[in-house]
């Protein structure tokens, strides 16, 4: 995420993936194929981060890269607007840097909710549990139950986040519990009692097993019937 310094977690890793270890057999297994932990996190305030994730929303990273850049450009020299700043912006000049219609309308949204006071500062978002910020980040036209928890992981520091939404979250689930079809999110939410109170870094190791070879049993495929010759 641009402008954000990447760190290690304040939580007690190690003994997150130790205690993930002990959960299941299967799940000690994805772990050593994995190997070491090596979740990030940044210390953005909300408004400053969910405004980058409405902008990489639906965009691979390079793409949402450059879009960001030229929106903070119209900003230059401040390093990011303020939610005044970006209230003030004209559309149009937002739309010629890259945005949607959508996700224009989504940060002036972010904006105006940072002002009214629903988009807590991060010392104010740190004294909230996941619910609350949950309940009231969603209030924000075009941020989703999916990109708060993305903040939560990653942006407080939360070790207990089981975002089951996340489609890599569910593919990487089913690989490593040998799942013939993905879990839907209803199944894969009672995986929460076995990981808690370190599911963000359950989460972490799902989306790497996305990236190991899929060495599961193919399904047999029927045989033809045979046709005698006349």
């Amino acid at each position: 995420m641009s402008r954000a310094r990447l760190r290690a977690p304040r939580y007690d890793v190690e003994k997150g993936v130790a205690h993930l270890k002990a959960s299941h057999p299967r799940m000690s297994a994805i772990i050593d194929r994995i190997g070491p932990c090596g979740i990030q996190t940044h210390t953005l305030p909300p408004f400053e981060a969910l405004t980058q994730s409405i902008v990489y929303q639906q965009l691979n990273g390079r793409a949402a890269a450059t879009i960001l850049g030229r929106v903070l450009a119209i900003y230059a020299p401040k390093k990011h607007p303020t939610p005044e700043d970006l209230l003030a912006t004209d559309d149009t000049r937002l739309r010629a840097a890259g945005l949607s219609r959508a996700k224009t309308l989504a940060m002036k949204s972010l904006a105006q909710h940072a002002l009214d006071g629903t988009v807590p500062s991060r010392a104010a978002a740190v004294r909230l549990s996941n619910e609350e910020l949950i309940e009231r980040l969603t209030k924000v036209h075009g941020i989703g139950r999916w990109t708060v928890e993305m903040f939560l992981i990653f942006g407080l520091e939360r070790p207990d986040v089981w975002p089951v939404l996340d489609f890599g979250v569910r593919k990487g689930l089913g690989r490593a519990f040998g799942k013939r079809q993905m879990p839907t999110a209803k199944q894969a939410l009672p995986y929460a009692r076995k990981f808690t109170p370190y599911s963000s870094i359950a989460a972490w190791y799902f989306w790497r097993a996305c990236e190991l070879p899929d060495d599961r049993p193919k399904p047999a495929k029927p045989k033809a019937a045979k046709t005698r010759s006349r």
